[in-house]
């Protein structure tokens, strides 16, 4: 069943799940999608995590049955974040992230470490230069996609040019991190992961090979990592 909540100044009104006991010890779990995505992406693995946990996700600003808008950048969907746990009231979470909502997890850790325990990156684009990232043009269907494809432009360009304070911000992560590669079947470079890695002093890189969609293609396996790092 999804429920609703209005974050930030311009009162974006995103679409969550949930799953698990609300009275359950450990820290909740916020899960973010990636690009096109929404929360359905996590059907496969969301309510085995949610064993003896809570679990949130929600549809990105300009995704699923979230608003749309029509501003979007790393930095808005960082902030949204913030919004979504001030708004449900939880004060620290352990996050974990599939691609865009990686790069969202690791910039909310760099500003708001007090609310983060830990963090899982997967398949997650590094803060490097990727010349070979294309912003395409608006298709011919744009109106009819399940998301805003002002968005996917957006987030594209700052794959393709992420501004320099990501990188150089990428030490000063506290939270322990487990970074998930996709191995060589993946369209993001797996040594700029793994440089991304060794950049975060708490960072763990460990390979599943899947491809880019890891927790899809093999859920049974990144339930195991996700969970082992969460219980570390």
């Amino acid at each position: 069943m999804s429920e609703y909540c209005r974050v930030g100044p311009d009162h974006v009104q995103l679409t969550y799940r949930s799953w698990g006991d609300p009275n359950s010890a450990p820290s909740p779990v916020v899960l973010l999608h990636g690009l096109g995505g929404d929360t359905s992406t996590w059907d496969d693995v969301a309510p085995t995590l949610a064993a003896g946990r809570r679990v949130f996700s929600y549809d990105a600003r300009g995704h699923g049955r979230s608003d749309r808008p029509g501003t979007y950048s790393f930095e808005l969907m960082r902030d949204d974040l913030l919004g979504f746990l001030d708004a449900l009231e939880l004060p620290r979470v352990d996050l974990v992230g599939h691609s865009m909502g990686g790069v969202v997890s690791y910039l909310f850790a760099m500003a708001h470490p007090d609310r983060v325990g830990r963090v899982v990156l997967e398949e997650t684009p590094p803060p490097f230069p990727r010349p070979d990232v294309v912003v395409p043009e608006r298709p011919a269907d744009a109106e009819t996609l399940p998301y805003d494809w002002k968005a996917v432009a957006a987030i594209r360009a700052q794959v393709r040019t992420p501004p320099a304070t990501w990188l150089a911000s990428l030490p000063d992560i506290e939270a322990p991190t487990l970074v998930i590669a996709g191995g060589p079947d993946s369209q993001v470079p797996q040594d700029r992961i793994a440089d991304m890695a060794a950049a975060m002093p708490p960072a763990t890189l460990i390979t599943i090979d899947a491809g880019h969609l890891v927790h899809t293609m093999r859920p049974d396996d990144f339930v195991a990592a996700v969970a082992d790092h969460l219980d570390g």
